[in-house]
Parts: structure tokens; sequence; C-alpha cells
């Protein structure tokens, strides 16, 4: 077949399909070739191909036969020298299609672009994080899971969003088979509304309901969007009818997003969900000894004196994606100015981090946490009784106010009823000793901590 009979024959199927039809679907199709009965069309993406195959292979190959006889079946293999025009695009190919493996898992889908940082290799695990890390690696496995959706929530800088491209980065390795599409909640509106717009809502439901794994990051943005909440639930219902995986990210759980609908807050629960709490020292402490790693990379030749990474630790509690900005900011200055990074040249560089991330957390707010967590009387906590329980609670709090305000030991111990410095020191002592022997102690502990500091 020449091209001036295909290009007669794209007349015929307009005239059949349709102008919208035709310009999103037809017309991009480039013949290339007929051999052994076989009549094979470029396209610009995977999902365009297999959606022509299912929906208009019939009839293309209906008209190529009252042109050519020996034509038997129609094959549509992806070409990368071709755009896609109008037509959705996404990743991935069923048997029908022919696919070329792409650079990146978002190279031709309808998806926002990875990170190449963020893998599983560079996400430091702890016990803040360390569920929501395990169910992420369950689903990049890319097998049947337990539990659909997978919902990861959680304050900035706590990984939500690093997991996420992990899972996508994971996927591409080892199912390269499947249609994954990773994109923000705000990009899948503003799809919608595109859609809406173009009079191409059939292209958009058949878009999204075509992939396998969906990943929606900040699911909180479509709250209170009362169309595009409608879409996206008619979408996650197809999918999970269909036992296609979708993962969800949020800054806050299902049940608490204002303005989200009762009908999304339940679906959304009806699988698993996973809060990444905010890091604690041990944690902070790996991720800039991680950082470090590659920094000295970069930086050949710099010296690090010992204590500045745990000093940063401590200081910078809140966020991890500042906690890792003051560390390259750190190594840069450091080597411009060709001097050792020592503690007093951290605290000279980062003064305005430091201020902004100082610990606003007060003896006072430290002692009502710890009363209520061990059912006390707050009055019985500072006061005179020495019995266990309340000595114990007293020691908690005495310790955690020793690490999380700068208050020196004689006015923590003039807060706790005019106590001597020396019993503060002690009940320090104490706890830090229990946190190692003792891991209901260390647990009370780790979660006043993340409690106060959250």
């Amino acid at each position: 077949m020449t091209q001036e009979q295909w290009g007669q024959l794209q007349k015929d199927l307009l005239a059949t399909v349709g102008q919208n039809s035709f310009s999103n679907w037809i017309e991009p199709l480039k013949f290339a070739r007929i051999e052994n009965g076989v009549a094979t069309f470029h396209v610009p993406t995977s999902f365009m191909g297999n959606y022509v195959s299912q929906n208009f292979g019939e009839l293309i190959l209906h008209k190529l036969k009252a042109v050519v006889d020996n034509v038997r079946r129609v094959h549509f293999q992806v070409s990368a020298n071709l755009s896609a025009r109008a037509a959705p695009q996404a990743r991935g190919a069923e048997p029908a299609v022919s696919a070329k493996p792409a650079a990146a898992i978002n190279d031709d889908m309808p998806g926002a672009p990875l990170d190449s940082r963020f893998t599983f290799d560079t996400f430091v695990v702890g016990k803040p994080n360390e569920l929501a890390h395990a169910a992420a690696r369950r689903v990049a496995e890319g097998g049947p899971v337990s539990f659909n959706p997978l919902f990861l929530y959680g304050g900035v800088g706590l990984g939500k969003t690093h997991l996420m491209h992990a899972i996508a980065h994971e996927l591409q390795t080892k199912r390269p088979d499947l249609n994954v599409v990773y994109l923000s909640a705000e990009q899948f509106m503003y799809r919608f509304v595109q859609a809406l717009r173009d009079r191409k809502m059939m292209d958009f439901k058949h878009m999204f309901r075509a992939v396998d794994v969906l990943m929606v990051d900040d699911v909180q943005f479509i709250a209170g969007k009362d169309s595009t909440q409608e879409e996206f639930f008619h979408t996650f219902n197809a999918l999970v009818d269909g036992n296609k995986q979708i993962i969800i990210s949020a800054d806050r759980a299902p049940g608490e997003i204002k303005d989200l609908e009762d009908r999304i807050k339940s679906r959304l629960q009806c699988g698993l969900v996973v809060d990444l709490h905010p890091t604690d020292y041990e944690l902070r402490l790996g991720i800039l000894q991680s950082k470090v790693d590659q920094y000295r990379l970069q930086y050949p030749g710099l010296v690090m004196a010992d204590g500045v990474l745990e000093f940063l630790s401590h200081r910078i509690s809140t966020n991890v994606r500042v906690l890792e900005g003051a560390l390259t900011r750190l190594f840069a200055f450091a080597s411009l100015v060709g001097r050792e990074i020592t503690l007093e040249l951290t605290q000279d560089c980062l003064a305005d981090v430091l201020r902004a991330s100082e610990r606003k957390i007060t003896v006072e707010e430290i002692q009502r946490k710890v009363a209520d967590h061990y059912n006390i009387r707050l009055s019985d906590m500072i006061g005179p009784k020495r019995v266990r329980s309340y000595a114990r609670p007293r020691q908690v709090a005495m310790y955690l106010c020793k690490q999380l305000t700068s208050r020196s030991l004689p006015e923590i111990g003039r807060r706790f009823g005019g106590r001597d410095h020396t019993t503060v020191m002690h009940g320090v002592r104490r706890i830090e000793e229990l946190r190692v022997q003792d891991g209901q102690i260390d647990e009370d502990v780790e979660m006043l901590r993340r409690t106060l500091e959250a």
C-alpha cells in the first residue's frame, strides 16, 4: 500500500469516526509497511497504540482489506520520532503494542517528571518512617497487594514524595510492562479542566482508566473542588474494581482533610493509611551522614570537625528539606572560603536557618504533655512527693526539658518545685540509662519528643 492510498483511507476513516476522534487517534498514525500480511503503523505512544488497537483496529483492518488483499491484521509500533500531538499520553505496553524502552518512566505518559535522586537507595530508614518504607517497597514489587490504596501522609519534608518517586523508579526497572502514572493532584485537576474545555472527557477517562498504577501526590489539593473530586472518585473506583494499584499522598490523614467529600475519605481509608512521623534525632543524623558521603565526592579535601552533624541534628528538627539545604549551603560555603567545617563556621554560616529553627517549646508545655501522658496531675509531678508513679514522669519531663529547651539545669530545677540542679542532672542521667534498658521508657520518651516537636 502506498502513502497515497493511506491518505485516501484516512479520508474514509474521517467520515466514519468524526473529526474529534480522527484528530485524536487516526491522524497521528503513520503508515510504515505491510509484511507477511501485517500492516504496521507508527504511533507516538504505547497508550495510543493500545487504545487505537482496541477501539479502531477492526475498522482500520476492514478499510485496509478493501485496498490490499493479503492484510490479516494491524500492528501499532511506538516511534521515538513522533510527537503525540493532541492525543493523551501514557507509558507501558500491552501485548498488542511493541513499545521501545523509555528513558524515564514519564517520557510518554500524562505524569510529572521523576527526580533521579529520589530512590529507595537514597531513602534513610528509621523508626518514624519504617512502616511507610516497608509498604512502599511492597507496592514497588508490582505484584498484587492486600492493601489498595496505599495512603501516605505527613508534614512537609518527611519523605512522602521521595517514597512516591522511589516506587515509580522501582516499577520502571522491575515491571516495565506496566502503565505507571505519577502526578500531583493539581496536575490531575489541570488535565481534567483541559479535557472539559476541549470537549475530550472520553479521552481523559480512557487515559486514566488505562493505567496499571496511579500515583497522586498532595491529594488535599482537590478538596473543595467538586467537579474534580467527582471525576477522581470515579477514576478511583474504576481502577480499584480493575485490581489496579493506587498510591496517594497528603499532608494529613484522609479524615482530617477539610472539604474532601465523605465518600472519597471513606475510599481512601479502605486501604493502608501510613503516617510518616516527624524525624527523630537518630534518623536526622543518619540522613546527614548519608549526605556527607555524597558531598565528599563533590568537595574532595574538605574536613568536618566532630560534633557538627550532631549539632545540626539537634537544632534543625522539623523539616528534612531545611536540614539537607543547610548542609548543602555549609559545604558550598566552606569550599568557597577554603576552611574546615567547624562548629563556629557552622553557626556563622547558618545563623539565619538556626534562628528560624530554634525550638519554641517551653518547660510548661513539656510538663503538661508528660503529665497528660502518664495520667497524673501536674501539681503532683512538680510537687514534693517522691513515689515512683510521680518521680519517673518527673525525670522524663526533666530529661525532655534538657533536650528540647535552652534552659539551664538550675532554671529547670526551679520550674520543678525549686529543686537543685544536681537533682535535675540525676534525673536526666537516669532517663538516659533507662532508654537503653527499658523499651517502654524509650518509646514513651520518643513519642513525647515527636509530639512536642510536631
